[in-house]
Parts: C-alpha cells; sequence; structure tokens
C-alpha cells in the first residue's frame, strides 16, 4: 500500500512539473519572438479591428479612383478567421481574412499586421495577399 502511495505522489509531481516546464516554454516562446495563436478569434475586437484596417489599407494602396483600368477589385472586410501574435518591437499580427470582392466573391487572404508598442492606435500593413491554396 505504501509503494502504491508514494507512486501516486511521484506521478502527481512528475505531472505538475511536465505541466509547469510546458507553461514555461509557451511564455517563453511569447516572449523571445515566437508565433502564437490568438484563440478567441472571431470575439477579439483587436482582431477583427487590425483584419479590417487592412482591407482598408489594401484598398487605399490599390488606387482604384485614380486608375479605374487596373483591374482591381477593392474588398470588403468580412471576419478574420485565424491569427497569430508574434512580439517584435511591438506585436505583429499574422491574419487570415475573409473578403468579398466588388463582384461578389468570397475570399481568403493572408496578411502581416505591427502594432505599435504602447500605442494600439498605431499600426501599419506589412503584407497583404491572396491565401496559398490549402
Amino acid at each position: 500500500m505504501a509503494k502504491v502511495a508514494g507512486l501516486i505522489k511521484l506521478l502527481l509531481v512528475v505531472s505538475v512539473v511536465l505541466g509547469l516546464a510546458g507553461y514555461a516554454a509557451a511564455q517563453e516562446a511569447a516572449a523571445s519572438g515566437g508565433k502564437t495563436e490568438v484563440s478567441d478569434v472571431k470575439t477579439n475586437a483587436e482582431v477583427q479591428n487590425l483584419g479590417r484596417k487592412a482591407v482598408m489599407e489594401f484598398n487605399k494602396r490599390l488606387n482604384v479612383k485614380v486608375n479605374p483600368e487596373n483591374n482591381a477589385k477593392r474588398l470588403v472586410f468580412t471576419e478574420v478567421i485565424k491569427a497569430e501574435k508574434q512580439v517584435v518591437a511591438g506585436e505583429k499580427y499574422f491574419l487570415t481574412i475573409k473578403a468579398t470582392s466588388e463582384d461578389g466573391q468570397t475570399k481568403t487572404y493572408e496578411s502581416e499586421m505591427w502594432v505599435k508598442p504602447g500605442d494600439e492606435t498605431v499600426h501599419e500593413m506589412l503584407n497583404f495577399a491572396p491565401a496559398a491554396a490549402a
């Protein structure tokens, strides 16, 4: 009986140590520039706003009003469906965005958005492109 109790205590200690080690590794990855998945994407207002801003910036860069013959289609933001965050002199978000073009086609896009540290109102779109086919 004493051996079983000792074995249970040992398993409990090992479980706690492994759990703490995993947590520490995840925290270190986030702190040192590793990407972490944003789990509440659909309800995360910051992430959805960044996606909306990425589409607005894409439309702004199209310059459709100046040159309507460039065949570029303006997009209407639908939603961010996936997001990862990386801490790099601010926060860099890797967003997977659904957007609908003027002709009614809904497609998926990948965007990178950088947010200035300490001032979430300052952001920059680093990339915006159609998502690679899965």
